[in-house]
């Protein structure tokens, strides 16, 4: 349902870029063609989503052995950075227009700018409910949503210069949306990065882990313990536990990974036990 949802919202975007060109070329509008140029990233954004989903379900192999998961959270930076780059590329717009005001070519291009925003709202209706699960779309989705309000500026500003004369409002709505698109960009990539570089889940302490590994019977301390996120919703953990008797290995070791899965949802745990009474100054 996920994948058609994409392949459907990568349709209408491609079918209104190609509309685009064409109205451009055959009316001699550059601002058509620069649209449909922008249009086109909405698509590129999301054809990034739907292959890097498309990726990370193909199962773990002798080259990935954790799986592919993570070419979505790849997916994610991908597309963050470029919104980065279209949120300084409008705060340039924006300056340089206060000295350079443009003219609008007329009511052609509010018009475009409106079936463009009908087009971006379709696509953020395809995309919103996946976006809240997957930093992958919402990436993609943030992309969307930064076109669609880059739309609205357009119409609004564009009907108060074409009525009043009022430039100063297209550089307004402009810095705006540069603010917000900057904005999600800042809130999604540190987390994004966070994860690539194999940080520990941002909800969970990792003295909590411990403290929770050190409560179980038999276990004595734990220490070397290394906590990280395969994905964004996948946690893994490997540690030294130290016991009292390695008799009872196997039934602690069953019952540490069942308080790892319950209490912090991590799914892959790789354990050394370590015994207390090996008589030994290393110990």
């Amino acid at each position: 349902m996920g994948d058609r949802r994409l392949v459907a919202a990568i349709a209408v975007n491609m079918l209104l870029t190609v509309a685009q060109v064409i109205g451009g070329i055959v009316s001699g509008s550059l601002a058509l063609i620069a649209d449909a140029l922008h249009n086109f990233s909405d698509a590129a954004s999301l054809l990034i989503a739907w292959m890097a989903r498309r990726i990370g379900r193909q199962p773990a192999d002798r080259f990935k052995t954790f799986g592919y998961k993570r070419a979505e959270v790849i997916a994610a930076l991908i597309n963050l950075v470029t919104l980065v780059i279209v949120g300084l590329y409008l705060i340039y717009e924006a300056v340089w227009r206060v000295f350079e005001p443009q003219m609008i070519e007329g009511w052609t291009v509010v018009m475009v700018a409106a079936i463009a925003l009908v087009v971006d709202v379709i696509t953020a209706i395809l995309t919103y409910t996946m976006s809240k699960h997957s930093m992958n779309i919402r990436a993609a989705f943030v992309h969307n949503v930064s076109d669609a309000l880059a739309s609205i500026g357009v119409i609004v500003a564009g009907s108060l210069i074409l009525l009043y004369g009022w430039y100063w409002t297209d550089t307004a709505l402009t810095l705006l949306i540069a603010g917000y698109v900057l904005y999600q960009a800042a809130i999604m990539l540190p987390k994004t990065i966070h994860i690539l570089m194999q940080g520990t889940p941002e909800n969970i302490s990792i003295e909590a882990v411990i403290r929770t590994m050190e409560s179980v019977d038999g276990v004595v301390n734990v220490h070397h313990v290394h906590f990280w996120q395969l994905d964004e919703h996948k946690n893994a953990l490997e540690a030294h536990v130290v016991i009292g008797d390695f008799s009872d290995t196997e039934a602690i070791k069953t019952a540490l990974k069942a308080e790892l899965e319950k209490q912090f949802g991590i799914g892959h745990s790789t354990l050394e036990f370590e015994t207390s009474r090996c008589g030994k100054a290393c110990c």
